[in-house]
């Protein structure tokens, strides 16, 4: 008979005991010292990690597959995926358990980050200055979660994303792909998505964006939905439905204030807008998720 993979938040606590956070650190010896350096395969439901291995050993097993650790080096492991470790008892480094569905790109979504992260990785930083920039964020991502002061939110946002498109960018250079081999409109969509990132709640129409990267609206939408599988407008609404889900779930605010905050004059619009996309009421989708969570 197959041993069923156990699921947990955090690795060797109950999973109804659902802790009431976005992200968590420790350090690698903190929890691998209490079982001996091996963590048994097991699971995370709705949490991406990232581990940074900055010294010592050991093996990464991904399902039936096992991967040497040799730091320096970065693993991430997406939600749901049967995986475990064996350290040496001088590992060092961190982990950081990330609740999935607060990344600004998930694992598995059509594109280039997203379809990286959908897959278990080995990214060693190979002394370059990308690979240094990596290993210095992730320490301050962890100190300034270990800090805990205020505001801290958008810091460790900005720290994740850095992490995450450097790490790809390293792990596609030693496969022998690199930014240069990037298509043109692979180029397009991320100067669209950095348009959309700036005025996503002044509610710019498709139309301007396209206008904004010297494109008719039809080639925009046909570069996006080669890359995305989605139009311009579906991107734009996924945007705003995204960071609607952050400030219900994440913030204390009334629906009213956060559809003021996302820039919409009208809050029963913003509740049909919501509805439309989700299935939901934004007060039913609070209180959903938090119950899910836990929080």
């Amino acid at each position: 008979m197959k041993k069923s993979v156990p699921t947990y938040e955090l690795y060797g606590e109950k999973t109804g005991e659902r802790p009431d956070f976005w992200l968590h650190c420790e350090t690698i010896p903190s929890r691998s010292s209490l079982y001996h350096w091996e963590i048994g395969l097991h699971r995370h439901e709705s949490f991406f990690q990232i581990l940074y291995i900055a010294a010592g050993s050991g093996d990464a097993v991904f399902g039936n597959a096992v991967h040497t650790i040799e730091a320096p080096v970065v693993i991430t492991v997406p939600p749901a995926l049967g995986h475990g470790f064996r350290f040496s008892r001088d590992i060092d480094g961190f982990v950081f358990t990330i609740l999935a569905s607060h990344l600004k790109v998930l694992p598995g979504e059509r594109s280039r980050l997203g379809t990286w992260m959908a897959t278990p990785r080995l990214t060693p930083l190979d002394g370059s200055e990308d690979a240094r920039y990596v290993a210095a964020t992730l320490a301050r991502l962890a100190a300034e979660w270990e800090a805990n002061r205020s505001n801290r939110t958008d810091l460790l946002d900005a720290y994740l994303t850095t992490v995450l498109t450097l790490t790809a960018r390293l792990d596609e250079a030693g496969d022998g792909r690199d930014d240069a081999a990037d298509s043109d409109s692979e180029q397009r969509v991320q100067r669209f998505l950095a348009l959309l990132q700036q005025h996503h709640r002044s509610h710019w129409p498709a139309a301007a964006y396209a206008r904004e990267l010297g494109l008719s609206l039809t080639h925009l939408n046909r570069i996006t939905r080669a890359v995305t599988g989605l139009s311009a407008h579906d991107m734009i609404s996924r945007k705003l439905v995204g960071e609607a889900r952050r400030e219900l779930v994440f913030t204390r605010a009334s629906v009213q204030e956060i559809s003021f905050r996302l820039g919409f004059s009208d809050p029963a619009y913003f509740s049909r807008f919501f509805l439309r996309q989700t299935g939901m009421t934004p007060r039913a989708w609070r209180l959903a998720e938090r119950e899910r969570l836990g929080a």
